[in-house]
């Protein structure tokens, strides 16, 4: 049993075929959970559909018609890179209720996990880069708004920078946004985060490590958040399709841990979303995820508040 809250539902599973989305990894990460005994059925949440009003407090009116009644245009879908399908966009807005329940959790118990979600090159007005509505973004509005939080920080560690993300909260004082990502490649261009770490081709696990600790202890030296969204991306990895980086999968385990000391030292509660992945084994993929899960139980098993709010 975890010391926590998972958020998880059937439904996350795009059911893309033979896409270099493995939308499937999804389903994958929950059932080797369930099958390495690292969680147990009554550690998972299923979530509730966001509302409309939910996801347009990030979103425009003109976008979310669109998907909802399919009159996207082709060059809107084609910017997606995904199928639209009435199904992608149940999926989505469910994916969006999980991040709101994952933050609701980590508020409640120090951490909680959404075993979906990231999808951080949304904008507010499309979708792009297999992203179609800004979950995590939509859960720290709808945090905000019930007056749960007034600061938030996100962390995004996959290895594309956080456009979408840089998009929707830039100029708000009450988000800081963190992206460590490689800088040749994609998006192009990159809008400015309140933290962009631009890493150089081909970067290992030490310097990496290095790198993102001398930001993190300055981000959380400025900003004081009241949850942290982390944005935790598998594609990092040296066999990932879509990366250029060379982190192994220690390393990816060991910048975790890292970003979880940091959240733990500052008392600061901290929700999980799973970014993404692209490894030529998915079996890759779904590893990377569940041993980020396998971290933060490790750190909240290390953190006295996950125990005491559980005894409350």
């Amino acid at each position: 049993m975890l010391p926590f809250k998972l958020v998880y539902h059937d439904r996350y599973d795009l059911k893309l075929g033979a896409h270099v989305f493995p939308s499937q990894k999804y389903r994958l990460v929950h059932d080797k959970l369930l099958a390495d005994q690292v969680a147990i059925p009554d550690d998972f949440l299923a979530p509730q559909p966001a509302t409309d009003a939910d996801i347009l407090r990030v979103h425009s009116q003109d976008y979310v018609y669109k998907l909802k009644n399919g009159s996207l245009t082709n060059a809107e879908i084609l910017r997606m890179e995904i199928p639209y399908s009435k199904e992608l966009v149940e999926a989505c807005w469910l994916a969006a209720g999980g991040s709101i329940l994952a933050g609701q959790q980590a508020l409640a118990d120090a951490w909680s996990a959404s075993i979906g979600g990231g999808f951080h090159h949304a904008y507010a007005d499309h979708g792009e880069g297999f992203c179609v509505i800004h979950d995590v973004a939509v859960a720290i509005r709808r945090l905000q708004f019930d007056r749960a939080i007034e600061t938030a920080m996100v962390v995004d560690t996959d290895v594309h920078q956080g456009n979408g993300t840089a998009s929707i909260f830039g100029g708000d004082g009450d988000v800081f946004t963190l992206s460590i990502h490689q800088e040749n490649n994609y998006p192009y261009p990159k809008p400015p985060s309140t933290v962009d770490i631009d890493l150089p081709d081909g970067i290992g696990d030490d310097d990496y490590l290095s790198i993102l600790e001398k930001h993190l202890s300055a981000a959380f030296h400025d900003f004081k958040p009241q949850i942290l969204f982390y944005v935790a991306g598998a594609d990092p990895y040296r066999e990932d399709q879509l990366g250029g980086l060379a982190l192994s999968m220690e390393g990816l385990a060991r910048r975790d841990a890292l970003v979880f000391d940091y959240a733990r030292r500052n008392k600061v509660p901290v929700a999980i979303t799973l970014a993404g992945g692209y490894a030529r084994r998915v079996g890759d993929t779904v590893k990377i995820h569940a041993n980020t899960i396998l971290a933060a139980r490790n750190a909240a098993q290390h953190d006295s508040r996950s125990s005491a709010a559980k005894s409350v």
